[in-house]
């Protein structure tokens, strides 16, 4: 689709984006609060986060460094518990959902093992959860068809490149099939130009296997460009300030963030961001 297309096209998808919205509610939070107890004193991480994911929605978190996106994150994949409040992962608490493995995790560093192979290193959440050998032979096979790793089964870690390595990363999360997919600001650390490319690419993957995903970031662009959905996230302690549907059309070339509406999204962004805080305490 051209840009011109795009933005032709941007009046209709307010209709586009509420129908990927009005799927079911695989994330519920309410009234969300975490305070973690330290020795200089509880330092309060998030306070009554009212929120829900619904299936289908890419969701990007947006805020300053320490408003609590990555320990939301966590809370969901039951890495971390609340102290009040409520949250639900596809109806179940995130205990229950971490024990069915309901969802994959990608961090902001890929974290694989440097003396697997690629292949190895996405068979390895198959090998824990007792999957035949034909299984995740099929299963290694496809995820990495998916994020266009096809041929780098034998490689190690450190041959591959940066955003290589992201890539195998989320070819282990996808491997046993989750519908929930928590990203970590994964492409935090490459530089822009494999960033980009990253984008677009898992943009692509979302449309391919219509994943929910709860994705982290610090970049206006990238939340505004991905996202169905933007979560805008006050200093700690971390609360909603805005939450924003996005108009844009699911198909997005990267010359989309040239448009309009592109940029009028990441104003309002950008604005939430300001009023949630004080540049002068």
């Amino acid at each position: 689709m051209s840009v011109s297309a795009a933005a032709a096209s941007a009046g209709n998808v307010a209709r586009g984006a509420a129908s990927v919205s009005s799927g079911a509610t695989v994330v519920s939070a309410r009234q969300l609060s975490l305070t973690f107890e330290t020795n200089d004193g509880p330092v309060n991480a998030l306070a009554d986060i009212d929120l829900d994911v619904r299936k289908g929605e890419f969701v990007s978190f947006i805020g300053p460094s320490g408003c609590g996106k990555t320990t939301f994150l966590r809370v969901i994949a039951d890495l971390e518990k609340p102290t009040s409040g409520t949250i639900s992962v596809n109806g179940m608490t995130p205990e229950q959902a971490r024990q069915k493995r309901a969802y994959g995790y990608v961090f902001q560093a890929a974290g694989l093992f440097p003396w697997r192979t690629i292949e190895r290193n996405v068979t390895l959440p198959l090998e824990i959860m007792g999957y035949s050998s034909a299984e995740q032979a099929e299963r290694v096979r496809r995820t990495l068809e998916l994020v266009n790793l096809t041929g780098f089964e034998k490689k190690f870690p450190w041959q591959l490149s940066g955003g290589m390595q992201q890539r195998a990363s989320i070819a282990r999360a996808l491997a046993f099939d989750a519908d929930l997919l928590l990203m970590d600001e994964p492409f935090g650390a490459l530089d822009e130009i494999v960033r980009d490319h990253l984008n677009s690419q898992l943009l692509e993957l979302w449309a391919r296997t219509n994943k929910t995903i709860c994705f982290v970031t610090h970049s206006i662009p990238e939340a505004v460009y991905l996202s169905t959905k933007i979560v805008v996230m006050s200093p700690r302690p971390g609360r909603v300030t805005d939450m924003i549907e996005s108009t844009l059309p699911k198909d997005r070339p990267l010359e989309i963030r040239e448009t309009p509406e592109f940029l009028e999204i990441a104003h309002r962004v950008r604005e939430g961001l300001r009023a949630g805080h004080s540049y002068e305490d």
